[in-house]
């Protein structure tokens, strides 16, 4: 390194301060279609070579590898933690089982599920009505 370079690193009071230079701030041809590869990555569209099919008739003039790049960014951001949803074989054994001998977790989590899935809601309200209804067809 150079006299200069070590002494303006030394006189820097905050890292920002040494984030100055001709790449800071400096635009881009993707400035303008980040806005719409943000909606897309939110709304689960991951695949860089899609949309890069879908800005180029937007206007885009840039390369694949520029939004591949800035996709790759957003790969690895760290991302929320969520809880991981209940897996088959347990929401079978939900549905399977007696309400009254779910656990309140348990409960509520089928509840979730029958929620977000109309098949499973139905398939619960069949399996109930047939194996613990009053049905004359009631399992022993």
């Amino acid at each position: 390194m150079t006299y200069r370079t070590v002494q303006r690193l030394a006189a820097a009071a905050t890292p920002e301060e040494l984030f100055t230079g001709q790449w800071q701030n400096r635009t881009s041809v993707l400035d303008e279609c980040k806005p719409y590869l943000d909606d897309c990555w939110n709304q689960g569209c991951t695949n860089a070579w899609k949309l890069w099919e879908e800005i180029v008739p937007l206007g885009y003039r840039g390369s694949y590898g520029r939004v591949r790049a800035y996709l790759h960014k957003k790969r690895t951001w760290p991302r929320l933690v969520t809880a991981r949803p209940p897996s088959p074989r347990a929401v079978a054994g939900w549905i399977l089982r007696r309400p009254e001998s779910l656990a309140e977790a348990e409960t509520l989590q089928l509840k979730t599920v029958r929620a977000h899935c109309p098949e499973l809601d139905a398939l619960t309200r069949h399996v109930r009505r047939r194996w613990f209804g009053t049905c004359p067809w009631t399992r022993p």
